[in-house]
């Protein structure tokens, strides 16, 4: 699911289910699981032996995977890239820094959000476009308030390794560009737009005020992605009609 989202410079690896190849892992990395239980050392492992396929398809050597500051990990030097996992899915998507800026991707059950998450998480907005959702009752590709969800988790992924600052819920709003209410649920991939309510100056020394993302439903999983470029275009106002708050 993920290569269909990325730009050919990425390198993308993904696992529907685990491969039990915890005897791969680094020692440091071993040594970050501690006690775990057999799930979580099982999608530890798998998700990293993603990132290392994704390292191998870029040329480089195997290295570990570890966490550095807020659980982003850190890359080789010249690399930036992103991992996710959930129920039935890991992935992970690697590029060179002369490539890209940043990248953020992340996967969800294409199940509704827990009670009181989705009023935690959407602006007035968005708020307003899923009210109308509800009301239509209109069969969709997707859930719209956990892809919603998974968009923005995706733009923190992109956002923090790159910045270093923290980015709330509250800080991007999403517009999704597709129809407002989809005809039928064949549709299974779109686009959506991510405006920075907090810009700031990125390393390119240049203010990051949007980001351009895509998205895809399919075997009960959700997933979002982000590549990030110093040539991303900027997204328009929401007003602009161009497309339409999730």
């Amino acid at each position: 699911m993920i290569a269909d989202l990325m730009p050919s410079t990425a390198a993308c690896a993904e696992a529907f289910e685990d491969s039990g190849e915890e005897d791969a892992l680094f020692p440091e990395e071993r040594a970050l699981l501690g006690r775990s239980v057999e799930k979580r050392r099982r999608e530890f492992a798998t998700v990293r032996a993603c990132a290392r396929r994704a390292l191998a398809d870029l040329g480089l050597p195997p290295a570990p995977v570890l966490p550095g500051v807020r659980n982003a990990p850190r890359w080789p030097d010249g690399v930036v890239g992103s991992m996710t996992h959930c129920d039935g899915y890991r992935a992970a998507v690697l590029a060179r820094s002369a490539d890209l800026l940043a990248i953020g991707i992340d996967a969800e059950p294409d199940l509704p959000l827990p009670g009181g998450v989705r009023d935690s998480i959407a602006l007035p907005a968005e708020q307003a476009w899923l009210r109308r959702a509800d009301a239509r009752r209109q069969p969709g590709p997707a859930h719209w308030d956990r892809l919603l969800f998974s968009a923005k988790e995706a733009v923190y992924k992109t956002w923090y390794p790159m910045m270093r600052t923290e980015l709330d819920f509250g800080d991007a709003e999403i517009t999704f560009g597709v129809d407002e209410f989809p005809a039928s649920a064949e549709s299974t991939t779109g686009t959506f737009d991510a405006r920075l309510l907090r810009p700031a100056r990125g390393p390119h020394g240049r203010d990051v005020t949007a980001f351009t993302g895509r998205w895809a439903a399919g075997r009960g999983l959700l997933v979002t992605a982000i590549a990030y470029t110093a040539f991303s275009p900027s997204v328009p106002p929401v007003a602009s009609g161009r497309s339409h708050p999730v």
